[in-house]
């Protein structure tokens, strides 16, 4: 029958009274992909019946992920499992129901009584082995093994909520740019690697529930899942205060290689003989709404590698960081801090590739390092056969760009940061320009390439961040009234004009090749945008048009422009592709919406970069079957990612927040190689954009939060 609705204000305003025949009787708990209720069989039997929210089920991709949390859930349905009673993933809402389970979680249980009892402990231990061994010989991976997922019954541990598991035959691509998992209870490889987790995952997971279990905290602590997710990547955890006999067990569970870590098997053998002092914990029943007894049901994913022996004879309690692992995760953030000035030119990437190159002629990587402040990264462009830098503290540098050299530096505006932290200075006729801010002010400065002479300045704090650089002219917007053009060589005027249809324009892409800066705005109401083609030398309209969408111009082929589009919940899910030449306008519906991607363009291919390190390649010739338009996609394992930049014919480079930088093979959709982290002191801050690599003949440029611009070979980035 069809649901039923209630009315009302809050977030589930419009609950359903049925899910198919069963009536819904009160909310046992909320999350946020859907809420669980209790229901009742016709027999009587009690049910907990997960119901997907509202603004899910129109997402085909959710749907997809839904049946597969029931298939999941059916797989290993058993003693040690909710059991899945019926499911209906196709309906207006989704829904599965699952036998009732009475009991806490185990979450809820620490909260209010502390951590557990050593027999209870080891009983709890015992139990979590058996229900992943019973789960991953069913060939599912749980991936969100946690306190709030374990329900405590008077028959043992239940495991609950697979609604981001996976099973082992499954090819279902679910992960689109979005961290999957609870950050102080997932695996390092989750984070780097999370196509290629497996069932040890799941046995890192339940190292962090047993030491939240024995203590209230997990193993890795820290009320920012930032510094967590940096934790559990590179540090050893803490076990204080798990009880000595299970220590060195819990600390192989938690070993940041998969094949050190025991099997769900393995772990039991280790607790024999059984413990039978350890009674039979029987919880007292939660109550939910109407005074009935309640249980939650969760969801989520798992997978399996075998171990290997266990060689410390002790657990480590110190957090103490003795390897920089890739981290690559999707919360992974920049580091604060620093001084000032710049440091001399460290020593090579590999020892000995100076003393290779000079002998064979080849380009020897090298690494110079900027004493940045406020945790700003550099920022460089490569022009005339030279590298120019400049970041907040460091001011402006150029680089000797074959070996790391600094030419001269000049420095920084005192209290100013570099107005555009994600773009390096501009290079226009023979001047290299910087643009500095505050809260309250901005300036204009210029150098001479060849010494660093201070050339003209100017102060544009009336357009704060409206200011941009277009070719040999530079272009400043206020706030309301007329753009101001200046010739970049002098700084004078050169026009002072409205630009008709808008009222604050916002910089779009530069074309070199057809001398035209691309000005847009968007409408009141987010339904159209005014593209404006202006060539800046005159301030004369090329052409002017008004496309439907929420549209950000990103790149130019040609004449050709590419936009993304962005849809109500701020979320990227298409590519338009619009020619002035005919007036034409081609959309390409994404696969999936990406979270605030960047582009990068290789003739009709745009490369979709989002803040997770999804790379996306999407063909948008008009002439291309929509089903095709998705060329390949790629989780590369990165956390906050710069814009990518498409190099020769088939490369795409991109940096991430730890400091890596990524090279891409295009044609096939893999990485090709990536160098090191480079974090400042081996710690994790913010910071708001990632400059981009920069391309030069035969070589890449790149920045790193601990200040350093580094230069590598592009022939073999495998070697990186």
């Amino acid at each position: 029958m069809p649901p039923l609705r209630e009315s009302g204000t809050g977030p589930e305003a419009e609950l359903p009274l049925y899910a198919g025949q069963y009536r819904l009787e009160a909310c046992l708990g909320a999350g946020g992909m859907g809420v669980v209720h209790l229901a009742r069989s016709a027999s009587g039997l009690r049910l907990a019946v997960k119901v997907v929210h509202q603004q899910y089920a129109a997402d085909p991709e959710f749907r997809a992920r839904f049946r597969q949390e029931v298939a999941a859930a059916r797989r290993v349905s058993g003693a040690f499992t909710a059991s899945v009673v019926d499911a209906d993933p196709d309906d207006d809402r989704p829904w599965m129901a699952t036998l009732y389970v009475p009991g806490p979680t185990l979450a809820e249980q620490v909260k209010r009584n502390g951590p557990l009892a050593p027999a209870e402990l080891r009983r709890l231990t015992a139990g979590l082995a058996e229900a992943l061994r019973d789960i991953h010989r069913a060939g599912v991976v749980h991936r969100d093994l946690k306190p709030s997922n374990v329900l405590l019954t008077d028959s043992g541990p239940k495991v609950i909520d697979f609604g981001i598991s996976r099973p082992f035959d499954s090819d279902l691509r679910t992960e689109t740019g979005k961290l999957i998992g609870s950050p102080p209870f997932m695996a390092p490889e989750q984070f780097q690697r999370p196509r290629e987790v497996g069932p040890a995952a799941d046995v890192f997971a339940l190292g962090s529930v047993l030491v939240h279990a024995a203590t209230g905290r997990g193993p890795f602590d820290s009320g920012s899942p930032y510094i967590v997710a940096y934790q559990v990547v590179h540090d050893e955890p803490d076990l204080t205060g798990v009880p000595l006999e299970l220590a060195p067990l819990v600390g192989r569970c938690l070993a940041k290689d998969p094949l050190e870590r025991p099997t769900p098997d393995e772990i039991m053998a280790a607790l024999r003989p059984p413990s039978y002092e350890a009674t039979a914990f029987i919880p007292a029943q939660r109550r939910a709404a109407g005074g009935e007894p309640s249980a939650a049901s969760g969801p989520d994913t798992t997978t399996h590698v075998s171990s290997r022996p266990y060689a410390r004879t002790r657990p480590r309690t110190t957090a103490k960081r003795n390897r920089l692992v890739a981290a690559g995760a999707a919360l992974l953030v920049l580091l604060g801090g620093g001084a000032l000035a710049l440091e001399g030119r460290d020593t090579p990437e590999r020892p000995g590739t100076t003393a290779r190159a000079a002998e064979t002629g080849a380009f020897a990587p090298w690494q110079t390092t900027l004493r940045t402040t406020e945790g700003s990264l550099p920022a460089c462009a490569y022009a005339d056969g030279a590298l120019y830098c400049s970041a907040q503290g460091a001011g402006t540098a150029r680089i000797d760009p074959d070996d790391g050299r600094l030419v001269w530096q000049a420095a920084v505006p005192e209290g100013m940061a570099a107005a555009d932290p994600g773009s390096g200075p501009a290079v226009p006729g023979g001047l290299v320009h910087t643009a500095w801010t505050t809260t309250r002010a901005a300036q204009i400065r210029t150098y001479g390439t060849a010494d660093g002479a201070p050339g003209w300045r100017a102060d544009v704090s009336a357009y704060q961040t409206g200011f941009g650089q277009a070719g040999d002219t530079v272009l400043l917007v206020p706030p309301a009234g007329p753009v101001k053009a200046l010739d970049a060589a002098t700084g004078d005027q050169r026009w002072r004009r409205a630009v008709p249809g808008h009222s604050r324009p916002d910089f779009g892409p530069y074309n070199e090749e057809t001398g035209l800066l691309h000005l847009f705005e968007g409408s009141a109401d987010g339904r159209t945008t005014l593209i404006t083609a202006v060539r800046p030398r005159s301030g004369e309209v090329a052409w002017q048009r008004r496309l439907a969408g929420n549209l950000t111009p990103a790149a130019t082929v040609g004449s050709t422009l590419f936009l993304t589009s962005t849809d109500a919940n701020t979320q990227t899910d298409a590519v338009v592709r619009y020619d002035p030449r005919r007036g034409s306008t081609h959309r390409v519906r994404l696969p999936f919406p990406l979270s605030e991607p960047k582009a990068a363009v290789r003739g009709d291919t745009v490369h979709l970069l989002s803040r997770g390190g999804t790379l996306l390649a999407v063909d948008t010739r008009p002439t291309t079957v929509a089903a095709d338009a998705e060329l390949w996609r790629l989780e590369t394992g990165a956390g906050r990612t710069s814009a990518p930049v498409a190099a020769g014919r088939d490369r795409v480079y991109f940096s991430s927040a730890d400091g890596r930088l990524f090279a891409v093979d295009t044609a096939e959709g893999r990485v090709l190689g990536q160098t090191r982290p480079r974090l400042r002191g081996g710690k994790l801050g913010f910071a708001a954009t990632l400059p981009a690599p920069v391309i030069a003949p035969g070589k890449v440029f790149a920045t790193a939060p601990d200040g350093s611009v580094f230069a590598v070979d592009a022939k073999d980035p495998a070697r990186w």
